[in-house]
């Protein structure tokens, strides 16, 4: 998903533009300090205090000017526009959050007004087009027929949550004005790994493979995860 994108950055600023990054639910900070490591300024918004923990003992192991480069807001990212102003960042990401929201369009809308014009929205989302896929791999037959007439599914971490299809979440990112510019499959052939499993030593090229497959048909239709990336007009 990094790969992916900085492929959508790359090819919407100029090289070497310093941007103004919104991670909203942004966990740990993976992706914050990623891209605060390339010279943007990155604001993080997270409700969970443990990732906030988590997130601000990362960011002290960094260089001085990479920390002054991150800050860090305590809030539900239900609550952008509380915190800030409309059109303040160049870039919004919202990754693996949306599936624990129960009614994510307005959570969607006020994303999207974060936004300044030609901004890139990235989302990370469940995939409910192939929610039958990792049990029917597991031999989880009946697990399988059930997902396929359902959204909701309950994940790794025991919780019931709920996935997005591809054709409505172009919809309403049509809807907000930030239409959907390209979309990508993540763990089209991973998904299944064992939490915790050792890395493989060909890693790089699993990494081209999944690669691969997350922008070629039919593929990424099939993927876990669906990375959609939308462009404020």
């Amino acid at each position: 998903m990094a790969r992916q994108l900085d492929e959508q950055i790359a090819g919407r600023f100029p090289v070497g533009q310093r941007l103004r990054v919104l991670d909203v639910g942004m966990g740990q900070g993976t992706q914050a300090l990623r891209l605060a490591r390339a010279g943007h300024q990155v604001t993080g918004v997270e409700q969970d205090p443990q990732m906030i923990a988590a997130a601000r003992e990362e960011l002290a192991g960094e260089p001085e000017g990479i920390r002054e480069r991150v800050r860090i807001v305590q809030g539900d990212g239900r609550d952008t526009g509380v915190h800030f102003l409309p059109g303040s960042f160049d870039v919004v990401l919202c990754h693996g959050v949306l599936m624990y929201i129960e009614e994510p369009d307005p959570l969607l809308a006020g994303l999207a007004r974060m936004l300044a014009p030609g901004g890139l929205l990235s989302l990370l989302v469940r995939n409910g087009d192939a929610l039958a896929v990792r049990p029917g791999l597991g031999g989880d037959w009946a697990g399988a027929l059930t997902a396929f007439d359902t959204t909701t599914y309950r994940n790794r971490l025991g919780l019931d949550v709920r996935a997005d299809r591809l054709a409505e979440l172009t919809s309403t990112l049509a809807g907000i004005g930030a239409p959907l510019h390209v979309w990508y499959g993540v763990r089209v052939f991973t998904d299944t790994a064992a939490d915790g499993a050792e890395i493989p030593a060909d890693v790089e090229a699993l990494l081209t493979v999944e690669e691969r497959a997350g922008k070629t048909d039919p593929y990424r239709s099939v993927a876990a995860l669906l990375h959609l990336c939308g462009v404020r007009g």
